[in-house]
């Protein structure tokens, strides 16, 4: 496999070298990869948390268990001009 960096890229990978916690470009390399790895399935974590909590809203909706937003936002301001 060949990868092409930017100038600045491998300006960083020659800085974290430099610094000697890596032994090659390889090594850099494929940390990055695992990080990005691991941000991936975070996300894709993240996205399936929100899947499941826009299902539970929408069997809330069709059961009529929701607010009407124009009331919400009355009790809000509400609150807000009695607070101190």
């Amino acid at each position: 496999m060949n990868i092409s960096l930017t100038p600045e890229q491998e300006q960083f990978v020659q800085s974290t070298l430099n610094k000697g916690r890596y032994s090659s470009a390889s090594d850099v390399v494929r940390a990055a990869l695992k990080l990005l790895e691991e941000r991936e399935i975070e996300r894709l974590q993240r996205l399936e948390e929100l899947r499941k909590e826009i299902a539970i809203g929408i069997e809330h909706s069709d059961r009529g268990d929701v607010f009407d937003g124009e009331e919400v936002l009355r009790e809000l301001r509400s609150e807000i001009q009695q607070a101190p």
